[in-house]
């Protein structure tokens, strides 16, 4: 494993002038630590796959605390553990896309499909020529090889699978299963973050990668040691921030500016079981009773913001702020309803 020169780690978790001699088996510099400091280098070590030196001075600066550690360690690229590209590839290998074969093709294809058709009609005169060849116990060599040919210039044509290349929605299932991760949990979210997929239940194999060499990982073990550092990632303020405003281009479909209704209910009732915001589920039914309609980003990016600076009481809320309308409309609906009556939250109680 290749560990880091001085010059790539950052200034304040540098150890200079250390002296790296072992004593009865350990370190020098590891003999400085307390037991339980030792057993946190280790377990630091084992997971990150970093060298001591960057792990203890990453615990140091975090005040031995692991998630402040692991915050420092993979905000801080070029200190990350080097990961293998062949392993890389054999686990991509694994997850990504098969092309249609033949026969499927012709089943799944539409006879109008003109491609199809050429390509069926040069397949059928190969048969014809072999037989005939075979009656007359002669075959015209140049001529199979002109049409066979033309059978490849069609087949590539007619059979490009655009996807072939691609991790989808049965591959990420498969590397879920071996993650021991339920597909609908939150993490396989932060796992796209990481990867800055585009689309939802796609990786491209340039997404797939660079994002597993961004953790450090290039086996499905280090993958699952990280799994418990990505659920972490949630509770940091800025960082939610950015996966949630990540998941609105990651949810819509391809082409569209908005984000179907239906998918961005679900989307926020998976981000704010996370962030908690009491009004969620009053918000989602507003939307079905009174909105009905595709959801903008500006609506999507600003309700993150109503929901952190605004209280669940509204006892806070401007009207007079600018809100896009829908939060408005949403406001008077909370009203309307009875939810809220004379600055408290009613018939709702708080999540713990």
């Amino acid at each position: 494993m290749t560990q880091p020169g001085p010059e790539a780690i950052p200034k304040h978790i540098k150890d200079t002038n250390v002296n790296e001699r072992t004593v009865g088996g350990s370190t020098k510099r590891e003999n400085k630590l307390g037991r339980g400091q030792r057993d946190k280098v280790q377990q630091f070590m084992s997971i990150t796959g970093a060298s001591e030196k960057v792990a203890i001075q990453a615990l140091k600066s975090s005040d031995w605390q692991f998630e402040g550690a692991f915050d420092i360690f993979y905000s801080h690229p070029h200190i990350k553990s080097v990961a293998d590209t062949r392993r890389l590839e054999e686990l991509y290998n694994r997850y990504k896309g098969k092309s249609f074969d033949l026969i499927s093709f012709f089943a799944m294809s539409s006879p109008e499909n003109s491609l199809t058709e050429r390509l069926a009609v040069k397949i059928e005169i190969v048969i014809l020529m072999i037989n005939q060849s075979l009656d007359e116990d002669r075959i015209e060599m140049n001529q199979l090889q002109d049409v066979l040919q033309e059978c490849k210039i069609l087949r590539a044509v007619t059979f490009s699978d655009p996807y072939a290349d691609m991790i989808l929605a049965d591959g990420i299932t498969i590397l879920c299963n071996d993650l021991q991760v339920d597909p609908q949990d939150i993490v396989m979210l932060v796992v796209s973050w990481h990867m800055k997929a585009a689309t939802m239940c796609e990786f491209s194999k340039q997404e797939f990668i660079g994002g597993l060499q961004s953790l450090g990982v290039d086996s499905l073990e280090k993958f699952r040691e990280r799994i418990s550092f990505m659920r972490s990632e949630l509770k940091d303020e800025h960082k939610f921030r950015e996966i949630y405003n990540f998941a609105f281009g990651w949810a819509k479909e391809k082409g569209q500016k908005s984000l179907a209704l239906d998918t961005a209910i679900g989307m926020w009732q998976l981000l704010f079981a996370e962030k908690q915001w009491p009004l969620v589920d009053h918000w989602c039914q507003f939307l079905q009773a009174r909105h009905n309609k595709a959801i903008s980003r500006d609506t999507w990016s600003q309700l993150l913001e109503f929901a952190r600076m605004v209280d669940p009481a509204l006892s806070n809320y401007d009207p007079e702020g600018a809100w896009p309308y829908l939060i408005d409309e949403f406001v008077d609906y909370l009203t309307e309803n009875g939810v809220m009556q004379k600055g408290k939250l009613s018939d709702w109680s708080y999540k713990q």
